[in-house]
Parts: C-alpha cells; sequence; structure tokens
C-alpha cells in the first residue's frame, strides 16, 4: 500500500476534528475534488498522530481545540516524530494567540472555517506544494502586532540576496518557484534558504515566514 499516493496522484488528506458533523462536512466537499482523496479522519491530537503514522497523508486538516491532546501539541508530537505531513489548522477559533504557536510548533498554514470551501481546496494544494499559507485575516492580525512576536534573530545579517529569498518565502513560493523568478539554480535557492534559517534562528519556512511577515519583508 505504500505506493497508493503515487499511484493515485492525488493530495491525501486526513481529517482532524472532535465534531463527526465538521468531519463529515469536509468529507463531503473535499471528495468531489478530483485531485484531493480522504484517507481518514481522526477527533483528537493522540488519535491523529496515530492515523498519520498509519495512513501516510500528504497534508492534516487540523482543529486546534480539541478535548485531551489539542491541535498544537498534536504538531508538536508530529514534529518529533519527524512525519512529513505537511498541517493546515482549520479552526473556528478567532483567538489571535493561537496563530503564532501553531506556526512555531510547525504548522504550514491557518485558516478559519468560515473560509469558502473552493479556497479550502485551494489551500490544500498551495500547502502540499511546499507553501506557506495564512488567510488573509490572519496575516492581517499578525501585521497589527496580535499575539507574541516570534524571536527576532539576527536579520541584521542577511544579504541582500538572502532578504530577496525571504521575501518570495514570505509570499508563499516554493525553492523551485524562487529559482525561476530570480533566475538561480534550485540548489542554489536551498543553500541560500538554509543560511536565512540559521541566520533567523528558526526552524524551518514557515517560522522564517512569519519573521519576515512581522518585519515587513514579502507582501
Amino acid at each position: 500500500m505504500a505506493d497508493t499516493p503515487a499511484r493515485s496522484g492525488r493530495v491525501r488528506v486526513l481529517l482532524v476534528d472532535d465534531h463527526q458533523v465538521v468531519r463529515r462536512g469536509l468529507r463531503t466537499f473535499l471528495e468531489v475534488q478530483d485531485d484531493i482523496e480522504v484517507v481518514g479522519e481522526a477527533a483528537d491530537g493522540d488519535e491523529a498522530i496515530e492515523r498519520a503514522g498509519e495512513l501516510g497523508p500528504d497534508v492534516i486538516l487540523m482543529d486546534i481545540k480539541m478535548p485531551g491532546t489539542d491541535g498544537i501539541e498534536a504538531l508538536r508530537r508530529l514534529r518529533a516524530l519527524a512525519n512529513p505531513a505537511r498541517v493546515l489548522i482549520v479552526t473556528s477559533s478567532t483567538e489571535q494567540r493561537t496563530v503564532v504557536p501553531a506556526l512555531r510548533a510547525g504548522a504550514a498554514g491557518y485558516v478559519y472555517k468560515d473560509i469558502d470551501p473552493d479556497a479550502l481546496a485551494a489551500a490544500i494544494r498551495s500547502v502540499h506544494a511546499g507553501h506557506v499559507l495564512l488567510q488573509p485575516e490572519v496575516a492581517g492580525a499578525l501585521l497589527s502586532g496580535e499575539g507574541p512576536a516570534p524571536s527576532s534573530g539576527r536579520g541584521g545579517n542577511l544579504t541582500d540576496r538572502e532578504r530577496e529569498v525571504l521575501g518570495h518565502i514570505a509570499d508563499g513560493r516554493a525553492n523551485r518557484e524562487i529559482a525561476r523568478v530570480l533566475v538561480l539554480s534550485e540548489k542554489t535557492v536551498k543553500t541560500h534558504v538554509s543560511n536565512i534559517l540559521m541566520k533567523l534562528d528558526v526552524a524551518d519556512r514557515t517560522q522564517a515566514a512569519l519573521w519576515a511577515v512581522r518585519h515587513g519583508i514579502g507582501q
């Protein structure tokens, strides 16, 4: 069964929410998408971790507020296990204080449950492609300074080219796109990204994108 993702060519999605009606609604909509396949469901963070290990999803749609192990703790544990799935937070909570912890824990995106269904499908495709995705309302809250700021790192040590690459990361571009726009090899872009993460003292490109948004780099 390990070759299923390659054979289907579709984005494999795991739904994680403690409300069955929400999971059912998401499944009903996503199952009509030609390029998205719902491979399983989980009702809390513990079950999400177990199912992610069993099913190998490409993308996990994760609620934050769940009984027992919540979404942020599940994110931390998935990261500790080096699970490669990209996690898109889909929440009804409008508390901006949860945004930064979720991104720091490894979320690849953060949207609200009132997002347009077609926009949600596009968000799944985007994070699967390696992009960082924040719903406009979320990005706006970060820019307005709500919630704790991420580590400022040593942004002053970035070269002009690294700041340029960081801007593209913040705009949601993957390495291949950045390489094409800047007329660089993808290997060179990867080197720049590694240097950026080191200089900003952040763990991944999601946190780098968050740093960029808070410091006015990118869109």
